[in-house]
């Protein structure tokens, strides 16, 4: 018993190991995986590439595409205000978006226990 339980002494923790009789190798191989795991799992949530993109939401629209179907050439000063503009439209929206979503959260805050 005491040779096959060392394997599973390590999970169920149900043999009475000898500690003098208990091959120290195998704890020592153990350890900085199981460190290693523990480490893995807890920076997992620490990545966030990029950002977070809802799954409902529709595809942006081509700012170029729709610059160019007002017959305006690319370069041109009608263009690039076109560009700007719809560059500010999508910040400002982006900013309802957020403060919105900061209001929420500050609103389950304040108000916990009505819904």
């Amino acid at each position: 018993m005491g040779r096959n339980c060392a394997p599973l002494a390590f999970i169920s923790m149900d043999c009475r190991l000898n500690p003098a009789t208990a091959n120290s190798m195998h704890g020592q191989k153990m350890r900085p995986l199981l460190v290693l795991l523990l480490i893995a799992t807890m920076l997992a949530g620490c990545f966030e590439r990029g950002q977070t993109v809802a799954v409902d939401s529709p595809p942006p629209p081509d700012d170029d595409a729709i610059c160019r179907a007002n017959n305006v050439q690319p370069g041109s000063p009608a263009y690039i205000v076109c560009r700007k503009e719809r560059d500010a439209m999508r910040a400002k929206s982006e900013a309802r978006a957020d403060r919105a979503q900061r209001n929420l959260g500050e609103y389950m805050l304040n108000n916990p226990t009505r819904p």
